[in-house]
């Protein structure tokens, strides 16, 4: 009789697990507490390893996020294409990540990429009407590495048309817009970029840098912008300007994301040889050297780099105050001057941008077969069709040159370009420098309507193919188009390979400091954000219905 009992209760037990078990159980929806906003690589890392944000999740807050500020409210114009899977693809990571519990380093870390950068999924267009329709057979080298890394392309940035001009306006995407002075251009030519990252469009991004263009929108838009030595990173599928000065770089709101996004950038491609003399100047992981470097440190304040006149008061304050924050952390300050150096001269007399843009353009076009509507930059010029205010001049120029690369002017400037490197070098080992430091524009980014950014420092590096690093620096003065004021930039320029050593500077001033500030503009979504709708005009149908 015990032993029925014994074997009822059993038979009870089990009617009720199998119950149990049947009774459909809902999914909860993430946690929507995960505070999107300056948000880093490891903190959404962080959020998926413990279950309160999904990848799909994280996508659609920032998809959110354009939909409302990119072409309504603020119309930033950052954006010109959406990855149209991404969605799906943040999907499939989800599935993958509940599978494997392991996350790839950039594991559903969404980036834009500046619309010079070669996709097999959206088309690359340079900014340009010209080339619209113009989808790549495949992705640039830099592009296959970020989504090995793991990274999800979320979609590609407006820019200054064929990366020339530094004020990010194109005949494609119009005016892109500093989200911190909407009555300003936020630098350029990777000023999309800059502006949707700064407004926290995706959680990092990418832009080309020939004189400087990673590097002003950077300093323009409160972010962190690495420029690397030549030959860090192959350009295999970037749409060139110049040879010999064109490289690409991370776009990032902290140094350690720009750390983790270099790591899978770089790496030597047949394509582009000059990558051959990264071999054995890479080092297991970038982000091994974030540590503060300061202390001890010699740094060499460039001080013909510094405009004088009242339009350049606001940057020589920040400047002064970010010096200041050097020697409190220990770095030894050295004024140094060299007059070899003139900003106006080398742009004028020394960069390559006229003589190799017809020769590198017409190369790229003529790669890419029938993927790509012309094939020349006579046929552009012919068509009519480009941003004329910043590119008309230029491409009169270098169409001129029948055979740039061979002219005499051609071979002159490389020369100068050698005479250069060694000037800098030279400047740096007779005074015991680590890097020198400079603000990278000497005037606040223009108003615009402007159509060249003038009194940009960063055409050194372009020309000695050194690294330099961007550190936000701080603000001007507020005004009312500029509630926090108008951001200003450090720059940190050290010897070719000397990345590691200019990620120490950089870290140490970046934490001891916490200059960057998101921009008024673009706050945080209370609300999830009305209907979409396509908006046309005189440039043809813009994306702005970007989800359903």
């Amino acid at each position: 009789m015990f032993e029925n009992g014994r074997n009822f209760m059993r038979s009870r037990i089990t009617a009720l697990l199998l119950a149990f078990l049947l009774v459909p159980v809902a999914r909860s929806s993430p946690d929507r507490s995960f505070h999107l906003m300056e948000t880093s690589i490891v903190d959404i890392h962080r959020a998926l390893q413990a279950g309160t944000l999904t990848c799909h999740d994280l996508v659609q807050q920032y998809l959110d996020r354009i939909k409302t500020y990119d072409q309504q409210g603020p119309e930033l114009k950052a954006i010109l294409y959406i990855n149209p899977q991404s969605l799906q693809q943040a999907d499939a990571m989800d599935q993958e990540f509940k599978r494997t519990h392991k996350l790839k380093p950039l594991g559903c870390i969404p980036i834009v990429l500046k619309d010079n950068f070669d996709t097999a999924d959206m088309p690359t267009t340079a900014g340009s009407l010209t080339l619209k329709g113009a989808q790549p057979e495949r992705d640039a080298f830099a592009v296959k590495g970020l989504r090995e890394a793991g990274a999800l392309i979320l979609g590609k940035a407006n820019m200054s048309e064929f990366a020339t001009g530094g004020i990010s306006a194109s005949s494609l995407g119009g005016q892109v817009k500093n989200p911190y002075d909407l009555t300003r251009t936020p630098g350029g030519s990777s000023g999309g970029t800059g502006a949707a990252v700064a407004a926290n469009f995706a959680t990092v991004g990418t832009g080309s840098d020939t004189g400087g263009s990673i590097r002003s929108p950077s300093s323009a838009t409160n972010l962190v912008g690495l420029r690397p030595t030549r030959g860090l990173i192959s350009r295999d599928g970037i749409v060139p300007v110049s040879f010999t000065q064109d490289t690409i770089g991370p776009m990032t709101r902290n140094v350690a994301d720009a750390a983790a996004v270099l790591d899978a950038m770089v790496g030597y491609d047949s394509n582009d040889p000059v990558t051959a003399l990264s071999v054995g100047n890479v080092p297991k992981t970038y982000t091994a050297f974030l540590q503060n470097g300061l202390k001890g440190a010699r740094l060499g304040v460039l001080t013909n780099a510094l405009g004088h006149g009242a339009e350049y008061e606001e940057v020589n304050k920040v400047m002064a105050k970010a010096i200041d924050a050097l020697k409190a952390q220990g770095a030894v300050i050295v004024p140094v001057e060299d007059q070899v150096l003139d900003i106006d001269t080398l742009t004028k007399d020394f960069r390559m941008n006229e003589p190799e843009f017809k020769a590198a353009l017409n190369h790229y076009l003529q790669q890419q077969g029938t993927h790509v509507p012309v094939h020349s930059l006579a046929e552009i010029i012919a068509s009519g069709q480009y941003y004329k205010p910043t590119l008309e001049k230029f491409f009169s120029i270098t169409e001129a040159y029948e055979d740039g690369p061979n002219s005499a002017d051609y071979k002159d400037r490389r020369m100068k370009m050698d005479q250069i490197r060694i000037e800098v070098a030279d400047l740096m080992a007779r005074n015991q420098l680590d890097a020198l430091v400079y603000p990278h524009q000497k005037c606040l980014v223009l108003p615009i309507g402007a159509t060249f950014q003038k009194d940009r420092n960063g055409v050194i590096a372009a020309l000695t193919g050194f690294p330099a690093i961007e550190v936000p620096a701080g603000f001007s003065t507020p005004t009312a188009n500029a509630p926090i004021g108008v951001p200003v930039g450090i720059e940190f320029l050290g010897r070719a390979w000397a990345e590691p050593e200019l990620f120490k500077l950089a870290f140490g001033f970046e934490q001891a400091t916490h200059f960057r500030k998101p921009p008024a503009s673009t706050p945080a979504l209370l609300a999830p954000p009305s209907p979409c709708t396509e908006k046309r005009g005189s440039s043809g149908t813009r994306q702005s219905c970007l989800t359903d």
